[in-house]
């Protein structure tokens, strides 16, 4: 609320749940803090919440080692597979000193998380408390996002039995949080722990077990959430484009059609969301390409403010061409400009 959303709160099993209204949907975003939840009441299931993506919807999605079904679908669904039920992330070398003694109280070192300062925070980050479910991604899948990994000694499996066969989850492969944005921009976050969101996590001490391991007064937890909220909520990583122009260099307007060996400039400006305004953005990799069937010029755009511009001898071929901006960055949205000249 304190961000400018109108926030909706219910159980999970409320009859009255619904998604979409009238062929529209309800919300902008979802967070599903339910992780043992075996069937959602209304009209909600896996496919609806499948659907809302679809449409560009964002999710926030909490587990735990008492996960049901819904949650282990919906993962599969965006590339992340979660363990069996009444498992949990072991490490027996980076637990937290207040573990009980199955070393499931794990401390994350922030060197594991991913790094992409628009989706985990740009500050430094004291070590993150976590306990839940392991996750992996689908090596097929390329969106899938390795937002906090585990250690290199950990690993996923019932925490009091004996290891009788290879865990499901080992070593970085173990996903402690991932995400996704899908080609439409819709960004979906898993936590394989509810209790990283809770407020017991945000302001516990952590201290890894290790013998003259350093004492924290307060966990990363808290800032991570506010940063990962903002990313799969759309606050941070949005971008858009504005004005697009060309023209012969020394002339102001397009022409009707162009001449092969042309010298042109291209402009093209381009903005990010911050803090609900639109500002210059400032990106120092965006490339323009001439194309036709294939690219006749790439080059890069320099900046000016947020505009970028560039000139160039058009190619001594005729045809109809495309002026052509595709920018993917990691933790961005897609941006996409494309104009047609002949």
């Amino acid at each position: 609320a304190d961000r400018g959303f109108d926030l909706t709160f219910r159980t999970a099993d409320d009859a009255g749940l619904s998604l979409i209204k009238y062929g529209e949907f309800l919300y902008d975003n979802l967070i599903i803090f339910s992780p043992s939840i075996e069937d959602f009441g209304g009209n909600i299931n896996v496919e609806t919440i499948t659907a809302f993506i679809d449409g560009g919807g964002s999710v926030l999605v909490a587990a735990s080692s008492d996960i049901g079904d819904p949650l282990r679908e919906l993962g599969s669904e965006c590339g992340i597979e979660f363990d069996e039920e009444k498992t949990a992330v072991i490490d027996h070398h980076n637990y937290d000193i207040s573990d009980p003694g199955q070393h499931t109280l794990i401390v994350a070192d922030t060197e594991n998380l991913l790094k992409a300062p628009t989706i985990v925070g740009k500050a430094a980050l004291n070590p993150i408390l976590f306990r839940g479910v392991g996750m992996v991604a689908d090596p097929d899948n390329p969106l899938v996002l390795d937002i906090l990994t585990g250690s290199s000694t950990s690993y996923s499996f019932f925490p009091d039995k004996p290891i009788t066969q290879y865990p499901h989850a080992v070593w970085k492969n173990t996903l402690l949080i991932a995400g996704l944005q899908a080609r439409n921009n819709a960004r979906v976050v898993f936590s394989g722990s509810l209790d990283f969101f809770s407020d017991a996590f945000f302001s516990s001490a952590v201290q890894k077990a290790t013998p003259g391991s350093k004492r924290y007064s307060q966990t990363g937890n808290y800032e991570l959430a506010v940063a990962l909220s903002r990313w799969v909520f759309k606050e941070e990583g949005v971008l858009r484009v504005g004005a697009v122009s060309h023209h012969r260099v020394g002339e102001l307007a397009p022409p009707n059609a162009y001449t092969v060996t042309d010298l042109v400039e291209y402009s093209i400006v381009i903005e990010k969301l911050s803090d609900g305004k639109w500002v210059p953005f400032d990106g120092d990799d965006i490339q323009l390409e001439f194309v036709r069937i294939d690219p006749f010029v790439r080059t890069f755009l320099k900046r000016n403010g947020g505009k970028y511009s560039v000139q160039f001898k058009l190619p001594d071929v005729y045809g109809v061409f495309q002026f052509k901006v595709d920018y993917n960055r990691l933790g961005y949205t897609h941006l996409y400009s494309s104009t047609q000249v002949s």
